[in-house]
């Protein structure tokens, strides 16, 4: 029997937090318009966020993203990545985003952007010794996210969907695992079974952010990526992606292939793997990743 959201929540160390929001500032861009946003978190810590919008306002509620950002061992980067984008992608997908009519929020994670003061080594041990998991707080702090997202006049909450690359792609995942208010997940470059990545020693590729405790002896990705099912999502992939070596990949894929199977809705599981391509965006991913958007929110 695959693992419930609610053991999954328990490995995690999900907790239900919240994002209020305490400044905005916006200004308008080409063909688009960008806010700054300052969040305060239940502990009193502080979270930068932006988002892009479409610059012409519709009269009606629209589709909305939320975007996970990578880790690539640029702490600097965070949040910043949706407006600036980064060396793995083809450019900034915010603005891109915004001109196709979505509202799309970005948050820096833990350890990222302007909250890089802590490490990631120092926040991974210090959740782990309080019975947490750095993993947890991220999963959990985009949870809240989701919740604003959904709170904005703009944005219809029954048309959220949740992407990202690296790291994100492994938090768009997860999130859609265990909150059912994504309805459609599209995730590029960080998809594969956890157990075959030890073997291979492709673990020590990933950062200390992953570690939960206990993940393996009760599931595997491939379950938790099939807890999203019936809901829509796009799985993409490089074969030359050191950091998810193929047969890490098509372990991990038979088990989600098996659940949407099983929820009959194979229909909407949409898998992208393309040869010769490492652990970066491709055009047939930034074209495929729109598309499934269009069609499913």
């Amino acid at each position: 029997m695959a693992i419930t959201v609610a053991r999954l929540k328990e490995l995690l160390a999900f907790e239900e937090v919240s994002l209020t929001l305490i400044g905005s500032e916006a200004e308008i861009r080409d063909g688009y318009v960008l806010e700054r946003l300052r969040f305060r978190l239940p502990d009193g810590g502080k979270v930068r966020g932006f988002l892009t919008r479409p610059r012409e306002a519709s009269a009606n509620r629209g589709p909305a993203i939320l975007y996970a950002h990578a880790h690539g061992g640029r702490y600097e980067i965070g949040a910043s990545e949706l407006i600036e984008g980064r060396a793995s992608l083809l450019d900034a997908p915010g603005p891109v985003l915004a001109r196709e009519g979505y509202v799309t929020l970005c948050i820096d994670m833990p350890t990222f952007g302007e909250r890089a003061g802590v490490t990631e080594d120092v926040a991974a041990k210090a959740a782990l010794w309080h019975g947490k998991t750095l993993f947890g707080q991220m999963v959990s702090e985009q949870s809240a996210a989701l919740t604003w997202l959904a709170a904005r006049p703009d944005v219809d909450p029954e048309r959220i969907g949740v992407t990202g690359l690296s790291m994100g792609a492994t938090l768009a995942y997860f999130l859609a695992a265990v909150d059912d208010r994504v309805k459609a997940t599209a995730h590029l470059c960080c998809y594969a079974d956890f157990a075959t990545l030890v073997e291979t020693g492709a673990h020590n590729r990933h950062g200390h952010y992953l570690t939960v405790p206990g993940l393996l002896k009760e599931t595997s990705i491939g379950e938790i990526a099939g807890l999203v099912a019936p809901r829509a999502q796009l799985i993409c992939v490089g074969w030359d992606d050191p950091l998810t070596p193929p047969e890490a990949v098509e372990k991990a894929f038979a088990e989600t292939e098996a659940a949407y199977l099983e929820a009959e809705a194979l229909g909407a599981l949409v898998f992208l793997p393309e040869a010769g391509v490492g652990h970066k965006e491709t055009p047939a991913m930034r074209r495929a990743v729109l598309a499934f958007f269009k069609r499913y929110l």
